[in-house]
Parts: C-alpha cells; structure tokens; sequence
C-alpha cells in the first residue's frame, strides 16, 4: 500500500457555461458512487467554488498515474465526460498537488 505522500492528488477547475451548471454538476456527482469504488482511488468529490460563482472542483486522490487512467478508460467515466464537454465555458484546469505542498483543499474552494 502506497503512503498518503506518495499518492497522486488532482485538483480541476471546470467552467461550465452558466446554462449548464446544474447539468454539469449533477454529471460529475453520477462518477462519485462508481469512481470511488475503483482499486486505486481514495478520494473523488465535486466541490463548488466559494469565490467563484459557477465554478465547480473536482478533488481526486489516486494511486498513481495508472489508476487515473484506468478511471478514464471506464465507459461511465468516458458517457459523462463525453456529456459535459460540451457544457464548459473554457477548458478544464488540473493541478497536481502533493502532500508536502503549501496548497490545501480549503484554499481552492
């Protein structure tokens, strides 16, 4: 078992156009329940933003590189994201964070 330091933390920031927001949101939350039943994930939440108004987060910690990937190679993972691309404003930001990072959760949303 990997140590929590070595575990690969993903923050993204997704935009989606103001009409969309409710479809975009209740989207990502149908990958919670499946995604954290994934070997390799401890962590997938959708958080919206406290400063941004219409700004959702999803906060991901995974194993590693490979557990992300096996995620999106999953058909529910590719059906919503598939359906929410066309929903965004501008393209998804990820961050990489890291357990020695300054950054913390509560700072980005």
């Amino acid at each position: 078992m990997r140590k929590p330091a070595e575990r690969l933390y993903l923050f993204a920031t997704i935009k989606p156009k103001p009409e969309h927001f409710n479809d975009a949101k209740a989207a990502l939350e149908e990958l919670i329940p499946p995604t954290l039943g994934e070997p390799g994930c401890h962590l997938f939440t959708v958080l919206e933003s406290r400063d941004e108004l219409g700004v959702l987060h999803l906060f991901e910690i995974f194993d590693d590189e490979a557990a992300v990937q096996a995620h999106y190679e999953k058909e529910y993972t590719k059906s919503v994201f598939s359906k929410y691309q066309s929903w965004l404003s501008s393209p998804v930001t990820i961050q990489h964070l890291s357990m020695t990072s300054p950054s913390s959760l509560e700072q980005f949303v």
